[in-house]
This record gives structure tokens, C-alpha cells and sequence, in this order.
């Protein structure tokens, strides 16, 4: 253990005399504007309200099998308000959620195999409303 030296002064910890020299001792109030008053119940963090959710119309996701070789296809139509590259973008993330291949052909969106599911939670998080149409 080290040994205290010699000339070293304790340290009085009772609160009678300050540690040090204070660089904002000197500084005066003089001039600023008074403080705001806070009371417990004030010092809880304000709450920014979220937007409510904007419904952004229904979409239908149909399963179809005609005319694709007997491949099943996820097929998102009937979209509303929403152009080409945001088409694109929900398509993506559609692929990347579902593991599989897909497009965007004709204004509707086509995601390889049976991922009905899959396709109408995203859209959900998108604030479409997916109703399952067909078989």
C-alpha cells in the first residue's frame, strides 16, 4: 500500500471548506434570465406523440397457379396512390423477407411460391391494409 507523504494536507470531507479553486466561483448571475422552476412531477420527460397511422388503402394478395407452368405465385395488386420505384422498394423487401425471387410486372407485384403471410405482414408495417383475395 503507498504511503501518504509527509507534507500532504487531508482532505476535510464535513463540508467546511471547498476543494480547491472553482473557475465559476466569481462568475455572477447578473443580467440572465431567471430559471425555470421545475417540480418533480416537471422533470419527467416530455413524450413527442407518434402520428397516427395513415391507412394508405386496401391491396389484394392473391395465390395463383394459371399460366406459370404450375409454379405458385404470391401476387400483390390494386395499389392506390403509390408509384413505380416505391413498388420496387416494397418488392425488395418483400424478396429479402421471404427468401425468394419476385418483380414488379404490370403495376403489381409477384413474389415467387405461396408467402401470403410474409407479403401481407410487410405490408401491414407499411400501413397498407392486405386483405388474402382468391385461393
Amino acid at each position: 500500500m503507498k504511503q501518504p507523504r509527509a507534507d500532504a494536507k487531508p482532505i476535510p470531507t464535513d463540508g467546511s471548506q471547498s476543494f480547491g479553486h472553482n473557475p465559476f466561483g466569481n462568475l455572477s448571475s447578473e443580467g440572465l434570465p431567471p430559471a425555470p422552476e421545475n417540480s418533480p412531477a416537471d422533470s419527467a420527460p416530455l413524450s413527442v406523440a407518434k402520428p397516427a397511422k395513415k391507412n394508405r388503402g386496401r391491396v389484394d394478395i392473391l395465390r395463383v397457379k394459371a399460366g406459370r407452368g404450375g409454379k405458385t405465385v404470391t401476387v400483390v395488386k390494386n395499389f392506390v396512390g403509390i408509384g413505380l420505384p416505391e413498388k420496387e422498394q416494397l418488392a425488395k423487401a418483400m424478396q429479402r423477407a421471404c427468401g425468394t425471387g419476385g418483380t414488379v410486372k404490370d403495376g403489381q407485384i409477384e413474389i415467387q411460391g405461396d408467402k401470403r403471410a410474409e407479403v401481407a405482414r410487410i405490408l401491414s408495417e407499411a400501413n397498407f391494409r392486405p386483405v388474402l383475395a382468391g385461393g
